[in-house]
């Protein structure tokens, strides 16, 4: 018997490509260069890093469009695994996507929202429970709410949460351009840009306290590995789109283009607002500096290094100013995690690896049971952690299955060479051994550098197997 509901097909390529541009601006392109700057201290390190990634980014977008061609269902990445290493692997993948990958990402951009709101509305600083070193802040309820709200909306119909994706993420772009070229324009007026590239290629760690630690040979390695986790988790998320493949219109054909798309937009406004950030504020500067230009990019008052720019171009305004923007911009790019991971749910429920609920379709044809439970975890996470914390879970676990997603292109290749392909991945096979080998490194270096962070995400996968074979094996 046919299913009384069924997921729809109405979003376009547009629709498309501005849940992959919307996923993956969110928060971090607005903090994390601080981060970055104090890690590698070099403008011509933390550039070259942003092009790596934009560089991995695209690489893995148009390697998983061959995929997406030839499988364009509802569930994306699982679907994909599944199908090249079996229900194991797809299990493993979409465990660590509800435990950590999804969910932390949600939590994470939720907390973000929250403590740019508060700049507009200082009483969400309140702790409303305390133990030890534990405190819970109005800003991580206000958070838990802007969950809420959006999975409610996404309750409501694909085309509600179409509406409201594609309103903020046209509103964000609108505005990022318009604080990027704004700062260029006032920022180029001024010698800062030169200062900033007249050493530019000389590495140093520099503490919170000020203190200074030269980078060579195998520290320098470390160090970038340990901080391109930042633009990585910037750029994270394009891979949304895949999920809701069931209600894409020609997905063969737009699933591809929109990963092109959406991926080729974000790595140049993040190029830009890098430019846009060296050419306003030296990049050095002091954790005791009083101004803005003392403090620089590398001490951004609480790392807004966003805010510091606006404020070099529209004075005091500019920190309000970036904190509507930021606003804005969190709160869309929720909007886009929240829809397209109820869909994952949906597919491995369907498929006998989720609670079954969660397979089923509301009377809008939407897996609502799926988002109320993702829901859940993701508010329970803004509870766990902080930001930086969050981000580092969800970007190393993403990181794993990028990697075993590309080998699945090679495996299919070899086991279903006359499979349908309609798109073919671009440089195949050597762009995708690129990113291969330079992930490996990337993880092996974070492995060094961050071991206790790097270790939970590893046990957080490795955990999935024994609920597997524990819960799931026996009714493969």
């Amino acid at each position: 018997m046919a299913e009384k509901h069924q997921l729809q097909r109405s979003l376009g390529l547009v629709s498309a490509t501005s849940i992959v541009a919307g996923s993956m601006i969110g928060s971090g392109i607005f903090i994390v260069t601080t981060l970055m700057a104090r890690d590698i201290g070099s403008s011509g390190y933390m550039l070259l890093l942003w092009v790596l990634t934009g560089f991995l980014t695209m690489t893995a977008a148009l390697t998983y469009g061959e995929l997406a061609g030839m499988m364009p269902t509802a569930g994306g990445q699982f679907v994909y695994i599944q199908r090249a290493f079996g229900r194991l692997w797809s299990f493993l993948y979409g465990w660590t996507v509800f435990t950590v990958i999804q969910t932390c990402t949600i939590a994470a951009v939720a907390v973000a929202f929250a403590n740019y709101t508060a700049v507009f509305f200082p009483a969400l600083e309140t702790k409303i429970f305390e133990a030890g070193s534990y405190a819970i802040s109005l800003k991580q309820v206000l958070a838990l709410l802007s969950i809420l709200l959006l999975t409610y909306i996404n309750t409501k119909g694909v085309r509600s949460g179409k509406a409201v994706q594609t309103t903020f993420t046209a509103a964000k772009l609108v505005a990022i351009f318009s604080l990027i070229f704004l700062g260029l324009y006032v920022g180029l007026q001024t010698d800062t840009l030169a200062a900033n590239f007249a050493d530019m290629w000389h590495p140093v760690k520099t503490g919170t306290d000020g203190s200074i630690t030269e980078l060579a040979g195998g520290a320098l390695v470390g160090a970038l590995g340990a901080a391109i986790i930042n633009p990585l988790f910037s750029s994270d998320a394009w891979n949304n789109v895949t999920f809701i493949a069931g209600e894409i219109r020609d997905p063969k054909k737009n699933i591809p283009r929109s990963l092109f798309l959406g991926t080729a937009i974000v790595t140049v406004i993040y190029l830009l607002a890098n430019l846009a950030y060296l050419s306003l504020l030296p990049l050095n500067g002091s954790p005791d500096g009083v101004s803005v230009l003392e403090r620089g990019i590398m001490f951004a008052d609480q790392d807004r290094v966003g805010a510091a720019a606006a404020s070099m171009i529209f004075g005091n305004a500019g920190v309000l100013i970036m904190a509507g923007l930021i606003m804005v911009s969190t709160f869309g790019c929720n909007s886009g995690l929240i829809l397209a991971g109820g869909r994952l749910f949906y597919a491995m429920a369907k498929d006998g690896m989720f609670f079954r609920q969660a397979g089923e379709l509301n009377r809008h044809d939407v897996p609502a049971k799926a988002l109320w439970v993702q829901c859940l975890w993701a508010s329970l996470l803004c509870f766990s952690g902080t930001y930086g914390t969050l981000i580092k879970y969800a970007t190393f676990a993403s990181l794993l299955f990028y990697m075993v997603t590309i080998l699945g292109v090679f495996r299919l290749r070899k086991t279903e060479p006359q499979a349908d392909r309609p798109y073919r991945a671009f440089g195949f096979p050597v762009l995708p051994i690129i990113y291969l080998l330079v992930t490996v490194g990337i993880c092996g270096a974070l492995f060094l550098y961050d071991t206790v962070n790097t270790a939970v995400a590893v046990g957080v996968v490795a955990l999935g197997v024994p609920v597997y074979y524990g819960f799931l094996a026996k009714k493969a």
